[in-house]
C-alpha cells in the first residue's frame, strides 16, 4: 500500500512538508521499484533533503500542492505496465536524451530521470547504482561508452 500524508512512516514526521511530500513520493516510488521498506525509507528521507536544499520556489511550491492522489499515482500507473523485479539487478546508463541527459536502468523500457545537465544524471545514475550494487555505464553524446564504475554487493 502506497504512503500518502495521512499515511506514512513516524520518522517522516518531523520533516517540513515539501521534504516530507517528497520523501513519500521518492519512497512509494522505491517500494514500486521493489526495494525494502527499511531501506527505501532513509534513502528516501535523504534524497529528499538533498532536493529541498537544491530546489528552486516552483519546485517546492509544486511539491507543496501535490495531493495525495497525487503520490499514489505513480503506484497505479505502474500496476497498468508491467513490473519488471528483473531490472533490479541491472545497471543503471547514462544516456543523451532529447531533454539533455537520462538515467535508464538496462532494459528498462523508459529513462527513471532526465536531467538538464550530464553531471546530475551522472550523480543519479550513482545513486541508484550504489543502492541496487549495480554498475553505471556514462555514455557519450553519440552513444558510445565513456566510462563504467561497478558498485557490486
Amino acid at each position: 500500500m502506497p504512503w500518502d500524508t495521512n499515511d506514512y512512516p513516524s520518522s517522516l514526521k518531523n520533516l517540513d512538508t515539501p521534504v516530507r511530500k517528497k520523501a513519500i513520493d521518492i519512497a512509494n516510488a522505491m517500494l514500486d521499484d521493489g526495494y525494502d521498506e527499511d531501506r527505501a525509507i532513509p534513502i528516501a528521507t535523504e534524497q529528499a533533503k538533498e532536493w529541498y536544499d537544491n530546489a528552486s520556489e516552483k519546485e517546492v511550491n509544486q511539491v507543496k500542492q501535490m495531493s495525495d492522489q497525487d503520490l499514489k499515482s505513480r503506484d497505479d500507473q505502474d500496476k497498468q505496465s508491467d513490473p519488471r523485479p528483473e531490472l533490479l539487478e541491472k545497471g543503471e546508463h547514462v544516456v543523451a536524451h532529447e531533454d539533455g541527459w537520462a538515467v535508464q536502468t538496462e532494459q528498462a523500457k523508459k529513462p527513471s530521470d532526465v536531467f538538464e545537465k550530464k553531471k546530475d544524471a551522472i550523480d543519479r545514475a550513482k545513486d541508484i547504482a550504489q543502492n541496487k550494487g549495480t554498475k553505471v555505464i556514462i555514455h557519450k553524446k553519440d552513444g558510445s561508452i565513456q566510462e563504467q564504475t561497478s558498485y557490486d554487493s
